[in-house]
């Protein structure tokens, strides 16, 4: 196949370019149908809210295959870069993973990312072996200071986490990806379908999605609308749009007419 058709990130090749959060499902099951749906090849795992470890309490791996599915631990929660580290740490010695995603919250109304702490997390991390997807603000000039840091990933938010408003600012999207060749992957903020057509219209490699599904009427449904929509868009960027004009342009030429 296409080297466009696959998401690449740190060297391994994924089919879908959908990734789905686990959390705020109804429960483990719905959580697994969605995924399944979805079509999707990576989980986000909140590490200190999913239980994947403690036995005597249902697993999220008895619902979806980590051999199958691949798990992406994330510190959602963490409000500084020691926690972080610690949750990641953590993760590394449960599971042994190394693909992991960052995010450091600066503030508990916004949950804006906080970006000095992200940045020293980072830094560290990817000095320890981690391969880092990093979530963080759009702008264009810290995305570049988390590539050069050992980033193997850029995560900028459309919208705060969980609001559903959708992409706020693509002109700083496309900034960002103009000028790095890293995957360019939303997160958060996206509410339907044409949110995430949007977004890989607009050049991202993936998408993130989890609220957007979770809190939908019909979880299942919207899950597969998600997958429809990412590989529109993503076909849309490739083939290239035609250019705005302000006026009309006839679709076929006059020659010939008497």
């Amino acid at each position: 196949m296409k080297k466009n058709y696959f998401l690449i990130i740190s060297k391994k090749k994924f089919n879908s370019r959908l990734i789905v959060g686990t959390g705020k499902y109804k429960n483990f099951e719905e959580c697994a149908k969605c995924v399944k749906q979805s079509g999707a090849e990576i989980v986000t795992v909140a590490v200190r809210r999913v239980n994947i470890e403690d036995k005597k309490k249902p697993l999220l791996m008895d619902y979806i295959d980590p051999k199958k599915i691949t798990y992406l631990p994330n510190t959602a929660g963490c409000f500084t870069s020691s926690e972080a580290l610690r949750t990641l740490r953590l993760a590394r010695e449960i599971g042994g993973w190394k693909l992991v995603k960052l995010e450091v919250l600066g503030d508990k109304k916004t949950l804006f990312p906080d970006m000095i702490e992200t940045l020293k997390s980072t830094e560290i991390l990817s000095k320890e072996g981690f391969k880092v997807m990093v979530y963080c603000n759009d702008d264009p000039l810290m995305a570049k200071r988390l590539e050069n840091a050992g980033a193997v990933s850029i995560m900028p938010l459309a919208a705060p986490i969980g609001s559903g408003l959708g992409i706020l600012n693509k002109v700083n999207i496309k900034i960002i990806r103009s000028q790095t060749n890293l995957p360019l992957i939303i997160d958060a903020g996206l509410g339907q379908s044409s949110d995430a057509a949007m977004a890989m219209e607009l050049g991202c490699d993936g998408v993130l999605i989890n609220t957007a599904i979770a809190k939908a009427k019909n979880p299942i449904l919207m899950a597969e609308a998600m997958k429809l929509s990412v590989r529109a868009g993503r076909n849309s960027y490739l083939a290239g749009r035609i250019h705005q004009i302000i006026y009309g342009k006839r679709s076929t030429s006059n020659k010939g007419i008497i």
